[in-house]
């Protein structure tokens, strides 16, 4: 089971300004944040009249495929996949283990340059979830962190 991902307001404004300065830097119409799990945690670009819900289940489900390929031929993870079309291609990078950029792109950006870019915005993002880690070991349990089960049941039973 995966950690639980908290993210404060600050680095929630750092990942949003990595993921659009990365759209302008790497030509994409969309780039997208998304944990594991498929959870949209940011998105920049052309994002308007996409199902980014979808979008971002389908590249969680797609990462966690290609990892049991990659387990299946002695690799522990494809950290960086490409799928090309006619119009547009997707680029999905691993985070950290924890998270996965996405840009989509069309048939004029380079791949070359999507990779360029994104391999910084990568390195720069894992600083950022390094920090959130920290801050996470270091802030306790949370507010809920002494509500039982049976507090709950009560709650509802009332």
């Amino acid at each position: 089971m995966a950690k639980q991902l908290a993210i404060y307001e600050e680095e929630s404004g750092r990942i949003q300004d990595i993921c659009n300065r990365l759209t302008a830097d790497a030509s994409a119409r969309v780039v997208f944040l998304v944990d594991k799990a498929g959870q949209l945690l940011a998105s920049a670009g052309q994002v308007q009249g996409l199902d980014m819900t979808s979008l971002g289940s389908l590249t969680a489900g797609n990462v966690v495929t290609m990892a049991g390929l990659a387990h299946l031929i002695g690799e522990a993870e494809f950290p960086n996949q490409y799928h090309e079309g006619s119009r547009e291609s997707l680029y999905m990078s691993v985070v950290g283990g924890r998270v996965v950029l996405g840009l989509v792109f069309d048939n004029k950006t380079s791949l070359g340059l999507v990779r360029l870019r994104a391999r910084k915005a990568v390195e720069e993002l894992a600083r950022v979830f390094e920090q959130l880690d920290q801050k996470a070991a270091t802030a306790g349990p949370g507010p809920l962190a002494d509500i039982t089960d049976e507090d709950i049941d009560n709650l509802f039973n009332e």
